[in-house]
């Protein structure tokens, strides 16, 4: 773990750096002894935790807690003070632990054990979202007894044609027995436009669009493609391209 000590007094911040350093869990401890100072520091470099002390000469060690929240990612707070009486105030600010002067090994180890946890834990979630993510921009295509797995970002447009469903992306063509409707349930509405009963196309790769016969309009694709906007899907289709 990365740890930045906050703390006025120099024997202070040389006490704790000596126990962070007893403990195999610490691989880099750094030391600010004001609030600039210390934002300092965190603007240039990322801290895993880092111990505040309420009293900083003219200034509130939860006054820096509330500058950290509005960081990217930002450390896990423990405060260490001498004043005992603000453990709640602490907590309420989610502070994940609170330890008072004189230090002590087993205290420190105690606060250490419990951000490494919360660390792990945070480290789990992260993963499992962008396994989700991942997962969730997969389209996998049945067809012959085959299933073909398609990143959603590689499908250009997909269209139906005599009742068979086919996809076309970066690579090549698919063909497929399951319906647009099907399809269309699966893929991010944010970045696929259905413009006609029959075709669905993926924003990205709209490269003009221009008007064409009784008040309709073509589109080209990124593949030289070019895609009918039927007269009912016009209106929805200016909506979203802010035509």
């Amino acid at each position: 773990m990365k740890i930045l000590i906050v703390d006025d007094e120099p024997l202070a911040r040389s006490e704790l750096s000596y126990l962070l350093k007893n403990n195999s869990l610490v691989s880099v401890i750094d030391q600010a002894e004001s609030i600039d100072q210390a934002a300092a520091k965190l603007l240039k470099n990322h801290f895993d935790v880092i111990f505040i002390d309420i009293s900083l000469n003219d200034e509130n060690g939860f006054q820096l807690a509330d500058e950290i929240k509005k960081i990217k990612n930002p450390p896990l707070v423990i405060f260490a003070t001498a004043f005992d009486s603000y453990a709640a105030k602490a907590f309420d600010i989610n502070a994940i632990d609170y330890v008072l002067k004189p230090f002590e090994q087993k205290r420190i180890d105690q606060s250490l054990n419990k951000a490494r946890d919360l660390l792990l834990n945070k480290k789990n979630q992260s993963k499992n979202v962008s396994a989700a993510k991942t997962a969730n921009n997969i389209i996998s295509i049945t067809n012959d007894d085959k299933t073909i797995v398609l990143k959603e970002d590689d499908i250009i447009y997909a269209s139906v044609d005599n009742g068979e469903l086919s996809i076309i992306s970066r690579y090549r063509k698919y063909k497929s027995k399951q319906t647009l409707s099907w399809l269309i349930s699966r893929l991010d509405s944010g970045k696929f436009l259905q413009i006609h009963r029959n075709i669905v196309i993926n924003i990205e790769d709209i490269v003009e669009i221009e008007p064409w016969f009784n008040h309709t309009y073509r589109i080209y694709l990124s593949n030289g493609q070019e895609v009918p906007i039927s007269r009912s899907f016009i209106k929805s289709v200016k909506q979203v391209l802010k035509i």
